[in-house]
């Protein structure tokens, strides 16, 4: 009879385009690491405020009162309740931008 083929087990790996794709046991673990610590990282960074526009539009009652703090000028929150309803006040938690140090001229 014919000499049988080693028949491969299902837990070998293939290998793909000649190449052993089997990484050492200690190489899984440090890239497994690795990945871990990267997510964690990324998990703890401190969060970052969102960007706070100055003029709110306060929706009347009957639109069930809603507030929607988005606009950066007052015209552009008057357009936005004009037909629906409402008013436009000043945002009270915008804190507008500290102002820049002048630059020294370059000589």
């Amino acid at each position: 009879m014919w000499p049988r083929r080693r028949q491969e087990s299902c837990s070998m790996p293939k290998k793909r385009f000649g190449l052993d794709l089997r990484l050492p046991l200690s190489a899984a673990m440090l890239l497994a690491l690795v990945i871990a610590s990267a997510a964690s990282l990324q998990a703890i960074s401190p969060a970052r405020a969102g960007v706070e526009y100055p003029w709110c539009a306060v929706y009347s009652e009957w639109s069930v009162g809603a507030t929607n703090c988005g606009f950066t000028t007052l015209a552009q929150c008057r357009a936005t309740i004009s037909g629906v309803g409402g008013m436009c006040v000043e945002n009270p938690a915008y804190q507008p931008p500290a102002p820049r140090k002048p630059r020294k001229p370059r000589h």
